[in-house]
């Protein structure tokens, strides 16, 4: 079975992953966990890694039973045909989400466009392409996986 990426309503990633997994469909949100500034108070909440996506593993076949679950806007497309995440790139997201400090990163001078592999943590031998410098980091584009980081430094 492959892995799908589900486009969803905003701020619905949690909601639309308890439902998919309540009707039988292995769905998989990606959480972390962010300090929220209220006017009163600060406060650690859940959040969902990728904003409006969810990843779902099921047959090919069976790709329009996500759409039983209100919430969900449509899939994901690459290159014309459903977008297809490989097992071991949600492995290596659920590796990095346990430990997140479990991994170096150096940061080196590089410059929008430049080929970059990932020589430590859960990336390691990804290729990026660096897509901004910034004054804090860098934006770089995982081609596997097809997903942007921001690399803070």
């Amino acid at each position: 079975m492959n892995w799908y990426v589900l486009y969803t309503k905003p701020k619905w990633e949690k909601k639309i992953a308890d439902k998919l997994n309540a009707i039988g469909i292995t769905a998989y949100c990606p959480l972390v966990i962010k300090e929220r500034q209220w006017s009163d108070r600060k406060k650690k909440v859940e959040v969902p890694l990728f904003h409006s996506y969810v990843f779902v593993q099921l047959e090919e076949k069976s790709r329009n039973a996500v759409f039983a679950v209100t919430g969900v806007v449509r899939y994901l497309f690459w290159l014309g045909k459903p977008a297809i995440v490989k097992d071991h790139e949600i492995e290596c997201i659920q590796h990095w989400l346990s430990d997140p400090n479990g991994f170096e990163l150096e940061v080196t001078s590089w410059q929008p466009g430049d080929r970059v592999v990932l020589e430590h943590g859960v990336f390691k031998d990804q290729v990026a392409v660096v897509q901004e410098v910034k004054s804090h980091g860098y934006v770089v584009v995982l081609e596997a996986m097809g997903c942007v980081l921001r690399v803070i430094g």
